[in-house]
């Protein structure tokens, strides 16, 4: 049976052939076709062990009611109880993730999502918990019968083959099945100086879902009652919203024309920087390291940042790597089974499938970890990142469901549709507002800031459960937010217009030796966390961070003003915005940019002869507390507008005119920090390549 079900899957899924990630053909057919043979002949011989298994549970418990009644062996009944078997538990199994993470079954759809909803307003969690409870107890009945009866005839060699299944199918059925739910609680023993630090940080959350923004939602309960105890940061921005880039910038202090990652698709030499990092520079003091997160984190393992232990995904930019995630149909299948320990062991590639958060697994590894790193006698920095709130917003139940109309029956029910295939992205990336159910959407995406806010309570909660809170700081953060139509453009760093939605994050500091409830609403960075928490504990920064400390708005007597600008500069677009001026420098969309130039590591970067179009066509801005400039390069020099922060927050009117010695002078400090660049020099309103940089 699982022969033949693993060939019928196998041939549909190659008929079928859709690879998740960029599809660079090309690439694939030249270079990798042997190793496409092998990542999808891999997962056939998965698909095969895990259907014979499921149908081996049927032909067993057949075998233990033929042992237990004295009937004759049947294969044509042994082979239809594997088949109902398989039918049974795929069912089930499916049945759980339609209910409580059905991105998971939506990624790797190739089918509309509309059919499945008759099956999920039939579910309930009583439900799914009371199918697997009769069907269990029903199997234990069987086996002690069949024991009972075997002991009584004195039938040896049956009850070894028996104790023998047991032995397989049990470990098996818990590292496939419900997970449980372990927590280790460890009374923390430190004995050094130091403070730990906790940063807990959710990709693309926007800084305006926090409490005090005045949302129509209360999304963050917890993350604003944690800010009450310590500092929050209203106006804190990010140089590209992008998440390596991002990222790199909090953990070395300086700006992306420093440290060389400008965007997400960077060759295996980027990933050496050129600079000191917060783990590299805590270690010098005795501090231990650690990273964990899901799909959307995986540069913190590919960047060299020094942690000691990365617990996450490969990078997610590799060739090999996505191949290895196979068609759509062969990934529905497995998907089921590999969302676990069995999965993250055996078939990493797909349990930290794109587009499926693992916010409660994360939260409970977290956990896990917290109460072990307690217990050393040294000081710790560990970094939680989640993909909670990233795009396409799938999170878990009941969170996907908490905000939005149950009425709904578009094809954005569970998550933004649209965004399975490379192409697809690149299309819904060119369409206007009218081509989304932007309410539905937009009600998504708070189910997900309020699944990230009660992972972060439950951290905090387990922090302070365990007497970490009284020497830990911790911090709260993103890398970046999300553009959601406010000037007629959706996605991640693709507009400096407006009032930054992608630009600006939430940033909260907390220790029991800062200030409680302190709003900062002045201008600040992300390259200025590093110097800000080296300052906390008392670490001299080194030479090579741009950021300043923001002690001095830590102190609860200190109203000073640092009177800091923020940087910011669009990321790589996946294809030209529909809403670009025709006379705006474009280059090809994302397909066309990509390459693999080392076929052995098969990591993605862009290719050269577009590397430098793309730095100078990125929009960009500057903004303080009063002024924010936007710089727009165009094919014959540059459009400037100036916008007065404090009385259009939204950006709607240029004042350039209306204020000539502020857009002169706003101007001059843009210029001035792209001139930092030293790969490039500013010439007729553009960054452009320098002749020997």
């Amino acid at each position: 049976m699982a022969f033949i079900f693993t060939g019928l899957l196998t041939a549909k899924s190659l008929v079928d052939f859709t690879m998740s990630g960029p599809t660079i053909q090309k690439e694939i057919t030249d270079n990798f076709f042997n190793y496409g043979v092998y990542a999808v002949a891999r997962l056939a011989c998965w698909v095969f062990l895990l259907s014979s298994y499921l149908a081996g549970i049927g032909v067993f418990i057949y075998s233990c009611i033929i042992s237990a009644c004295n009937w004759r062996y049947r294969w044509l009944l042994a082979l239809l109880s594997g088949i109902v078997s398989f039918i049974v538990i795929v069912l089930l199994q499916f049945s759980k993730h339609l209910l409580y993470s059905p991105s998971s079954i939506i990624s790797s759809s190739l089918y509309r999502n509309s059919r499945l909803y008759p099956l999920w307003e039939q579910l309930s969690p009583t439900l799914l918990n009371l199918g697997p409870l009769l069907l269990l107890s029903a199997l234990i009945v069987i086996i002690f019968f069949c024991l009972l009866k075997l002991i009584h005839h004195k039938k040896w060699r049956p009850l070894s083959y028996m104790g023998l299944n047991l032995a397989f199918f049990y470990p098996l059925f818990l590292s496939i099945g419900i997970q449980p739910n372990f927590e280790t609680l460890k009374a923390p023993i430190q004995t050094h100086e130091k403070p730990n630090i906790i940063m807990i940080g959710s990709d693309t959350l926007r800084a305006d879902r926090l409490g005090g923004f005045g949302y129509k939602r209360n999304l963050t309960p917890n993350i604003d009652a944690l800010a009450k105890q310590g500092v929050q940061f209203s106006n804190f921005f990010v140089p590209i919203a992008r998440t390596a880039p991002s990222l790199t910038s909090f953990l070395t202090g300086t700006w992306p024309h420093t440290h060389k990652i400008r965007d997400n698709y960077n060759s295996d030499e980027k990933v050496n920087l050129p600079v000191k990092t917060l783990p590299n520079i805590l270690a010098e003091s005795g501090y231990y390291s650690e990273a964990i997160t899901d799909w959307a984190g995986a540069d913190l393992g590919k960047i060299k940042f020094g942690f000691n232990k990365f617990s996450g995904p490969d990078d997610q930019w590799n060739l090999k790597y996505l191949m290895r995630q196979g068609p759509k149909d062969m990934r529905l299948f497995l998907t089921l089974f590999t969302q676990n320990e069995f999965g993250k062991t055996f078939l990493p590639e797909l349990y930290y499938l794109a587009g499926i958060p693992l916010t409660k697994e994360l939260e409970t590894h977290a956990k896990q970890r917290i109460s072990s790193l307690a217990s050393l006698n040294q000081p710790f920095f560990l970094t939680l990142f989640t993909s909670t709130t990233h795009i396409p917003f799938g999170c878990e139940y009941p969170y996907y469901s908490l905000y939005t109309d149950p009425t709904y029956q578009g094809d954005s029910k569970f998550l933004m549709s649209g965004l399975s295939t490379p192409s697809e992205i690149i299309k819904k990336q060119g369409q206007s507002k009218d081509a989304f159910d932007l309410k539905q959407i937009i009600d998504l995406y708070d189910g997900c800031v309020r699944d990230f806010d009660d992972t972060v309570g439950e951290i905090v909660s387990h922090i302070k459960k365990i007497g970490l809170d009284k020497n830990t700081i911790i911090v709260i953060f993103s890398d970046h937010g999300i553009d959601l139509f406010e000037k007629q453009a959706w996605g991640q760093g693709n507009s400096v217009l407006g009032n930054d939605p992608s630009a600006r994050i939430p940033l909260i500091i907390v220790h029991p030796s800062l200030p409680k409830n302190k709003r900062i609403d002045h201008t600040s960075r992300s390259v200025d966390l590093l110097p800000t928490l080296l300052d906390l504990i008392a670490i001299t920064k080194p030479d090579t961070v741009e950021g300043v400390s923001l002690l001095p708005y830590l102190d609860a007597n200190n109203e000073h003003n640092l009177n800091l600008e923020a940087y910011f500069e669009t990321g790589v677009w996946l294809t030209p915005l529909a809403v670009l001026n025709s006379e705006h420098l474009k280059y090809p969309s994302a397909l066309e940019l990509l390459e693999v130039p080392n076929k052995e590591t098969g990591t993605m970067a862009i290719k050269p002869q577009y590397i430098n179009i793309d730095i100078e066509a990125r929009d960009r801005m500057i903004r303080t507390d009063k002024w924010k400039l936007v710089y727009l390069p165009m094919k014959k020099g540059a459009i400037y507008w100036l916008f007065d922060n404090i009385n259009d927050p939204n950006g709607e009117v240029d004042v350039s005119k209306k204020y000539p010695k502020a857009f002169a002078e706003m101007k001059q400090r843009l210029i001035n920090w792209l001139k930092k660049d030293s790969a490039r020099i500013w010439k007729n309103e553009h960054l452009i390549a320098a002749a020997n940089p």
